[in-house]
């Protein structure tokens, strides 16, 4: 893979990592918090609200490098 190709793909790699493990502490938030510790599953959510306001950001920088081969 050509170096210009690397630095997008592997931030759209890692992009996707985020997304799955943001994914697996949302399930798990709703399974302690099912069990009664709402403060627990209220404090992961609020981590998660973090990954979700930078989302739009990283998808957009990303595209930009994917669409930019002079980076």
């Amino acid at each position: 893979m050509p170096h210009h190709d690397l630095v997008p793909s592997l931030l759209f790699k890692l992009n996707e990592n985020q997304l799955a493990i943001a994914a697996a502490v949302e399930e798990l938030s709703n399974w302690v918090e099912a069990r009664g510790s709402e403060d627990v599953a209220r404090h992961a959510r609020e981590a998660l609200a973090t990954l979700d306001d930078n989302l739009e950001f990283i998808t957009r920088g990303i595209a930009e490098l994917m669409n930019d081969s002079t980076y």
